[in-house]
């Protein structure tokens, strides 16, 4: 398997009536974000009532998802919260578009970056830095900022629809270096020996196979993958922390200290305490969080009822 993925062609059959769905919503996308940035966000906001209609049970799952992760709070707080994540799960399709299609200049004018410092402590060490961002929902448009700074190497799902596998690739590519098919461990290994940038996504519930089950928030056994020691063990790259937020004029992507402890610990206390930091990290700014995912899906116990019935 070669190190990056191909980028995908255009083919004159993504002109063919089978997409010209695609290309319709692309198109009022694409106009939609010439408009000024908070016009932007009160259609984002807009956008959210319309998935809490479309969708209710991703709404169901993200109710669920509060109350597990936040028993302590009430019911009030978790509704309010919820309402909020809603008007961010909105924005994110536009947050998408602007990752995507925004001119330079205008995703250098809303993102900014902060704690860069310990990036640049890493690479002045020869060393490349392991990126653990967190699954928060502006995610698009903060990677395609970051990369204005210090273009990166990140993993790579296709998308099933091949013309927005085509978008969707270009658009990620637009200011970072190349994608690595997801499963392709070994050459997201190469890049941080290269001493690159490298994000990885160490947060989602990916399958008993590859995970042991210690604390995330009020779930006292979640399961989280291992393979995120895997990689920090077996390179020199620096562990850092990365989470995307919005701010009053845009975003910022923030890199946190070093994590070196992860390559020192045993298997249980180095991912109870990755957990405690993205806890931490998500509890700066919940609402950003992609909550309508089964995150506590995967139970110890294969027979154990979902906690999502």
């Amino acid at each position: 398997m070669s190190v990056e993925i191909k980028p995908p062609e255009f083919k004159l059959s993504y002109l063919g009536p089978k997409y010209w769905g695609v290309w319709l919503g692309v198109a009022v996308l694409y106009l939609l974000l010439w408009l000024p940035f908070p016009i932007i966000r009160l259609l984002g906001a807009g956008a959210g009532k319309l998935i809490a209609l479309l969708v209710p049970k991703r709404i169901k799952v993200a109710r669920t998802n509060f109350a597990l992760m936040y028993p302590n709070m009430d019911e009030a707080q978790r509704e309010a919260l919820l309402k909020a994540n809603i008007r961010c799960a909105g924005m994110a399709l536009f947050e998408t578009g602007m990752g995507w299609w925004w001119p330079a200049w205008r995703v250098k004018k809303h993102v900014v970056i902060e704690g860069y410092e310990h990036v640049e402590a890493a690479l002045s060490q020869g060393r490349g830095v392991f990126g653990m961002a967190l699954h928060n929902m502006n995610l698009e448009i903060a990677c395609r900022g970051l990369g204005y700074t210090h273009p990166s190497i990140a993993f790579y799902r296709k998308h099933d629809n091949p013309l927005m596998d085509y978008l969707q690739y270009h658009g990620r590519a637009r200011s970072n270096k190349y994608m690595i098919h997801k499963r392709n461990a070994r050459a997201l290994l190469a890049a941080l020996d290269n001493k690159e940038l490298c994000l990885y996504l160490p947060d989602q519930d990916y399958g008993r196979g590859q995970s042991i089950f210690v604390p995330f928030g009020g779930v006292k056994d979640t399961a989280t993958t291992t393979a995120t020691l895997m990689f920090v063990r077996r390179t020199k790259a620096v562990p850092i922390m990365i989470t995307s937020q919005f701010t009053a004029s845009g975003y910022k992507v923030k890199f946190y200290p070093p994590l070196e402890a992860l390559g020192t610990l045993d298997d249980i206390p180095a991912l109870t305490l990755l957990n405690q930091k993205i806890e931490a990290a998500v509890n700066e700014q919940p609402e950003s969080y992609l909550w309508m995912h089964k995150r506590f899906k995967t139970r110890p116990d294969k027979s154990a009822p979902s906690l999502y019935q």
